[in-house]
């Protein structure tokens, strides 16, 4: 069954963009009476069918609506720096997005390479993601904040920095995390987080955390902290 988002759904019938339409008509080959799904990013999931096969402007009439689709009992936010490679990071926000992730903030750290990030595409990744996994909760792309501004902020939840420094009397995250409770985790740079950086998290209440014994790249790491809490929570 297809899946399609659709943010600004308030009644019983939507119309598809032209570029959707196109693909689901012209494309797919799909038909009157096709049944399809749509989901707002809101969290609720809806099932239809083709009312209007339009290729400009397809019609679906909806049948059921699903509140709070597979909501989850916990909240995850990542906060991980840029990559030097853009394709590593898009890489990172597709396949979290895929486990189960609500937040993801593009953090500045002393060692980033390079701190931009494709918004749009981004964005666009974080839609498809969510369509393929079944997801009807649109993970946040939060703006660009540098490392200080962000362990500043008034964050809720189980607080972590995820590190290579072995000094800093660092834990497995199940053994700081607890089932169904919100996180925050902290992911640096390939260059790792300065000592200072470290020091300076700690003191705002992050918990130094390791992801095992592997030296992982900063991508591998994100995802393997996100697979962490998908894991325990299961």
């Amino acid at each position: 069954m297809q899946i399609f988002y659709a943010p600004d759904i308030t009644s019983k019938y939507y119309s598809l963009d032209e570029k959707e339409s196109k693909h689901l008509i012209r494309v797919l080959r799909m038909a009157k009476g096709a049944d399809v799904k749509l989901i707002d990013g809101k969290g609720n999931l809806y099932e239809g069918f083709i009312s209007e096969p339009n290729q400009n402007e397809c019609i679906i009439e909806i049948t059921r609506e699903i509140k709070n689709f597979e909501k989850r009992n916990y909240k995850l936010h990542i906060a991980i720096s840029p990559l030097k490679n853009p394709e590593r990071f898009e890489w990172f926000v597709e396949k979290s997005v895929e486990i189960g992730i609500d937040e993801i903030t593009p953090l500045i750290c002393k060692n980033t390479e390079k701190p931009g990030i494709k918004n749009e595409r981004v964005n666009n990744l974080i839609i498809s993601a969510m369509k393929q996994s079944l997801k009807a909760k649109r993970t946040v792309l939060n703006e660009i904040t540098s490392f200080k501004d962000f362990i500043n902020k008034n964050l809720e939840g189980t607080k972590m920095i995820a590190h290579c420094d072995n000094s800093t009397g660092r834990r497995k995250i199940s053994d700081v995390y607890s089932k169904n409770s919100d996180s925050i985790i902290l992911i640096g740079p390939e260059g790792d987080f300065s000592r200072e950086e470290v020091d300076s998290a700690v003191k705002r209440g992050f918990m130094p955390v390791h992801l095992g014994t592997s030296r992982l790249r900063t991508e591998t790491a994100g995802l393997a902290a996100c697979h962490s809490i998908y894991f325990i929570n299961q």
